[in-house]
């Protein structure tokens, strides 16, 4: 960094400034030292001859096709026939950076024949790690809510379990926000995941999730509210993350987590 001596550091002021620069998303060493980019050459380099431009060689030329990734996204998702296929289309998938700093994708959780699908927002520093999604402390304050009506990821039962995924299968640099041309690219897959899981209602937690199924910002005023989302019952609810910031409003997560056991039990 700019005006610091890492010899006076000690090792441990070292490694906390390691971890500081890999949550900030730095994941490559480009040099040991400082390139001077105005700094120009006293000879600057020559372009080769060109080729002769011919009638053939044009015709020869492939086309410069420009590439849609929502319309690839598309064409990937609606080709996978099982969740395993959906999966492999995903990781195969070229045009999202995302995949590029992130360890691996996080695709689901939970049982796929559960009543209840839950869908987040993307990724953080533990799911990237353990390759699934809701396992940092946001994870398990959401595992203790479900625990207080009955209800698991883990649950051999699937009118007691939960299946859960997210918009993004890659982890953002840094946590930051998923950008529009990320969710749109990744939302093909996401409704080819819900049309395969085939749940009975859905949980959008959070604003991100709101916004890319139902078109709405604004969790604080849908929340609770038995909505349509992907021809599906869909109920926002506030996500685990913001009742970990703010834990007043865990009264109003309460009071969701209610009305989803309220209407489950209607419907069994």
């Amino acid at each position: 960094m700019p005006g610091m001596d890492l010899d006076d550091l000690s090792p441990d002021a070292l490694r906390a400034l390691l971890e500081w620069q890999r949550e900030m998303g730095v994941d490559e060493a480009l040099t040991e030292t400082p390139v001077d980019r105005f700094a120009l050459p006293e000879k600057m380099p020559q372009p080769a001859a060109a080729a002769p431009l011919t009638p053939a060689a044009v015709q020869a030329a492939p086309a410069d096709e420009a590439v849609d990734p929502v319309t690839e996204a598309e064409r990937a998702a609606a080709a996978a026939a099982t969740l395993e296929d959906l999966r492999a289309a995903i990781e195969r998938y070229p045009h999202c950076d995302l995949r590029l700093g992130a360890k691996q994708v996080v695709f689901s959780d939970g049982d796929p024949r559960a009543r209840v699908m839950l869908i987040g927002e993307a990724p953080g520093r533990d799911e990237d790690r353990q390759g699934k999604p809701f396992v940092g402390q946001a994870g398990q304050l959401l595992d203790k809510m479900l625990d207080a009506i009955g209800m698991s990821r883990h649950a051999d039962d699937p009118g007691r379990s939960l299946y859960i995924t997210n918009l993004l299968p890659w982890r953002p640099e840094g946590n930051r926000d998923p950008t529009v041309e990320e969710t749109a690219m990744m939302l093909p897959f996401l409704r080819r995941h819900v049309e395969l899981a085939d749940p009975e209602v859905l949980i959008l937690m959070g604003n991100h999730a709101c916004f890319a199924l139902l078109g709405r910002r604004g969790i604080t005023k849908m929340r609770g509210q038995w909505l349509e989302a992907m021809g599906k019952p869909a109920m926002p609810m506030l996500h685990t993350a913001y009742l970990l910031r703010q834990p007043h409003a865990k009264r109003q997560a309460w009071e969701d987590l209610l009305r989803l056991q309220d209407r489950l039990e209607a419907k069994a």
